[in-house]
């Protein structure tokens, strides 16, 4: 099995990539899904993030709020990283529960956006970064709804993108339409299949 690492910053467009991807026959794991799945009440994760945080944080329906979550942590360093600890131990657990339903050939990209901050993208065998400049990426995120003040919380949490390139194996311009795109998802997939 080939573990991927996808990664990129807000607004880059790592869902498409990881998409395109999936079509050529590869799998695919969103991470910041699995991690908005542990935020549903009755998870043993969302046990410990409540004792942590307390009940302000929840939403009508007893959720976890992600909003007011990240009101809190992305202004206290020390939460975050509580926070951290607490979902990255249950994601990795839950990444190895998935590997094994996975066939022994299988190329599995893992798509998360603090892969290379983190240094958990050594965990990989290759490590792929979708890029496109600040203004493609806060653009894209605008006009998916994200207001601008979350948009630059974001990307302040996250490594400068010209920086992140430097920590790839392959990097996809995703700055450009759909088919430049397409056309180097299609020659990194095929060369990450050539490799030994």
């Amino acid at each position: 099995m080939k573990k991927i690492a996808l990664t990129g910053n807000i607004g880059c467009g790592k869902s498409t990539v990881a998409k395109l991807f999936r079509e050529l026959g590869a799998y695919t794991v969103d991470a910041d899904r699995i991690i908005r799945s542990f935020y549903k009440k009755g998870h043993p994760v969302y046990e410990k993030v409540l004792r942590e945080f307390g009940k302000e944080i929840l939403d009508k329906e007893g959720n976890i709020d992600r909003k007011k979550l990240a009101q809190i942590v992305f202004h206290d360093r020390e939460k975050l990283i509580k926070l951290e600890e607490i979902t990255h131990k249950a994601l990795y657990e839950e990444l190895e529960k998935i590997y094994k339903t996975l066939p022994e050939d299988a190329i599995v990209f893992v798509e998360a956006t603090l892969l290379i901050e983190k240094g958990t993208y050594k965990n990989y065998d290759r490590t792929v970064v979708v890029y496109a400049p600040y203004e493609v990426c806060k653009e894209r995120a605008l006009k998916r709804g994200m207001s601008e003040e979350d948009f630059e919380r974001r990307w302040q949490n996250q490594m400068d993108i010209e920086e992140k390139v430097k920590f790839a194996d392959f990097v996809i311009d995703n700055s450009d339409g759909l088919e430049r795109t397409k056309k180097q998802v299609e020659e990194v997939f095929q060369k990450i299949k050539e490799e030994a």
